[in-house]
Order: C-alpha cells, then sequence, then structure tokens
C-alpha cells in the first residue's frame, strides 16, 4: 500500500511572549500584488482534463458549507495531534481560496473566504483545525496557513486587478506580527487561549514571497526578511544532501536535527524557487529523484530514506517548484506521477480523487496540492 500523506500540526513546548509590547501596526501596501496567482500555461490538455476529474471529486466527496474535509472517509474517534476524517483545516481552505482566485471564480471566492472567517476566525487569525461534529475549533492557529490564506486573498486582487481584500490582507498579517511574526521570528504558532507561542520556526513555513509583500517597505521590515532569509538559508544541509533542516529554534539559534517531511521539504524548496534563491544543487537532486522514481515521504538529514513510499502531494510540489523556476518538461514529468495516483475506476468512490480506492482513503493535502498544481 502507498503511504497517504496526511497532515500533522507539531506542537512543540509553549512559551510565554514576555511582557506587554506595544502593538505594532502595518501599513497597507500601496504596490499592486504580482505572482500570487500564476499560470504559466504548462499544464497540456491531459493535465486539464485530469484536473476537471479532479475538481469534480473534490466538489461532491470534500467541499462542504463550512470548508472542506480533511479524509473523504470519516473517523469514529478523533486524535489530538492530527485532524482525521470529517475534519476541517483551515490548510485546506487557503488551498481551494487559491484555486477558486486562480481560475477567477469571484463570487465563489468571496462566498467562500465568508465561510472559512466563520469556520475558522479566532480573534485575527486562523484556528488551523474545526471539527463540525464536536464544533471544537482549536485555540492555535498554523503560521503557514494564515499566510497561505493571505497569499490567496491578495492572488484575488492581482487577478481581479482590484483592491477588494489588500487591507484586509494587511490585517491578517499585523495579527501574525503581533503573534506569531513577533520581530520577524516567525514561529509555528500562538494559542489565543493562553496567549502563547512556541519559539522554533519549521523552514516550510516561510512564505518568503507572501512575507516580502508586507516587510519590505519599512526598513525594520526590510532588516526583518532579511533575517528571515538568512534563518531559511542556514538551514541547508549540504551538497550531498541538497535540503534543508526541518526547522529553526530562535532561542538557541540552532536547527533541528530530526528527520524531514518530504512535504514540508518539498514547501521549502518552493518558497526559496519562488524569490529566485533556489540552489542548482537542490534542482539536481529533485530531478534525479524523479528520473529515478524514488522521491521517498521522508529522509534523515543525512538524505537516508526515514520514511517510504510516495505522495501525489510530493510530486505536485515538486511540478510547482519546476514551473517556479520555468522548467517546463522537468514540471509536465512530474505531473505525470501525480496524474498516476489518480482513481480511474469508475465504480470506485473516490473516482477522479487521489487516493486508495480499496480503502476510500482520500486526503484534502493531497487533492488540492494536485489541484493548485495542474493551474501551472
Amino acid at each position: 500500500m502507498r503511504w497517504k500523506w496526511g497532515y500533522v500540526l507539531l506542537l512543540p513546548l509553549l512559551v510565554m511572549l514576555s511582557g506587554c509590547q506595544k502593538k505594532v501596526t502595518v501599513k497597507t501596501p500601496t504596490q499592486a500584488p504580482t505572482a500570487f496567482a500564476t499560470s504559466s500555461q504548462y499544464a497540456t490538455q491531459t493535465d486539464q482534463r485530469h484536473r476537471q476529474q479532479l475538481i469534480a471529486f473534490i466538489k461532491k466527496g470534500l467541499l462542504t458549507k463550512q470548508g472542506i474535509y480533511t479524509n473523504y472517509r470519516d473517523t469514529k474517534k478523533r486524535t489530538t495531534g492530527a485532524a482525521t476524517g470529517h475534519e476541517l483545516l483551515s490548510e485546506s481552505s487557503g488551498m481551494w481560496l487559491q484555486y477558486l482566485a486562480t481560475t477567477k471564480q469571484w463570487k465563489k471566492f468571496q462566498r467562500f473566504y465568508r465561510v472559512t472567517k466563520k469556520t475558522f476566525d479566532d480573534h485575527g487569525q486562523f484556528s488551523y483545525r474545526y471539527d463540525p461534529r464536536t464544533k471544537k475549533r482549536h485555540t492555535v492557529n498554523a503560521t503557514l496557513d494564515d499566510l497561505r490564506i493571505i497569499r490567496a486573498l491578495l492572488a484575488y486582487d492581482q487577478m481581479h486587478q482590484t483592491k477588494t481584500y489588500r487591507r484586509e490582507a494587511t490585517q491578517r498579517y499585523q495579527t501574525l506580527v503581533n503573534t506569531s511574526i513577533k520581530d520577524g521570528h516567525l514561529v509555528n504558532y500562538y494559542d489565543t487561549h493562553t496567549k502563547k507561542a512556541t519559539t522554533t520556526g519549521s523552514l516550510a513555513y516561510f512564505d518568503l514571497k507572501t512575507l516580502a509583500y508586507f516587510e519590505k517597505g519599512t526598513k525594520k521590515g526590510r532588516a526583518n526578511y532579511r533575517k528571515q532569509l538568512t534563518v531559511v538559508q542556514g538551514g541547508y544541509l549540504g551538497d550531498v544532501f541538497p535540503l534543508y533542516a526541518a526547522s529553526y529554534q530562535w532561542t538557541t539559534s540552532k536547527y533541528s536535527s530530526a528527520s524531514l517531511n518530504t512535504s514540508e521539504a518539498l514547501t521549502t524548496l518552493l518558497h526559496l524557487a519562488e524569490v529566485g534563491k533556489l540552489k542548482a544543487t537542490s534542482r539536481r537532486w529533485l530531478v534525479q529523484r524523479l528520473q529515478q522514481h524514488n522521491l521517498e515521504n521522508g529522509y534523515t538529514t543525512t538524505g537516508t530514506v526515514s520514511v517510504g513510499g510516495e505522495s501525489a502531494a510530493n510530486y505536485a510540489l515538486a511540478a510547482m517548484i519546476f514551473a517556479a523556476i520555468k522548467d517546463q518538461s522537468h514540471y509536465q514529468l512530474a505531473m505525470k506521477d501525480v496524474w498516476r495516483l489518480q482513481v480511474t475506476k469508475s465504480s470506485a468512490a473516490i473516482v477522479g480523487g487521489i487516493g486508495d480506492a480499496k480503502t476510500d482513503q482520500a486526503y484534502s493535502y493531497n487533492n488540492l496540492t494536485a489541484l493548485n498544481a495542474a493551474l501551472k
């Protein structure tokens, strides 16, 4: 059975935010957002056909009035560390909003964003997880997921050539600056109940393009952005295994030696590629994995496989990386592997989706990452 990569939010120890600091105000950028929704027209007619089948499945099997199910199949029991079954993730909503913006579905975007706020809004940030069965909204966000939703708002204004959401996006970003990106120190989450934040920042959470949009307008912001870029680049593991450490601890200035979740490792590469900072060694490593058909689900920091198997989301992330650096041939190579994992059997409950037809397991992360990759 192939590995089905789900969404796991790691919850390290919380630390108290020090003192009562003055609230930081972020000015709405005057520059119109650009390249937050990209369509390089690399997708072939085959990609478009698969994409329509995927959209049909998502709408039928995952999309609800409150958000998007984490998995097509529900679960009787919930788990503490990860969303399961018909729980909802702000991550998924952000990815769906990105799709709606990129495809210029204005009315649907507006409606779904209102739904997203109703489901996940928690004191200006987005709860990372909501259970419609118990109506429980978790009190912590996931900074990357907030940035993903903010990016979708900017994508809407870019594609629609409006200022409809720019101020809203700035207000959302301002909340993060006062909670989980204080003084430029981007961390994984902030708890609105305990008023505490972690001091660990997953390198995959540094959405450099979105950070740069808000930070490059002031001297302090530019300094914060340089600090963030330096932190990400400083996690480079070396030319032999040219990926990046999983996380950075701000209090000790040390990088994690934990094994890498490939989806997160590739997200780090994607963020670097989007700002023109992808290393040639990283690109070659990824090309080799596709050519040798051995892009695994997890690695140690020395490059040994720690979690075997493959994931459609990883191939989709690879495709987005190649699209970002305008490498059409390898984009298409990666997309072929995405569609290889699509369910085509017409009698399957999850036909058109990406998952396991025998168990009807189909995770939103796999499906939505593939969808957004197919828009390139």
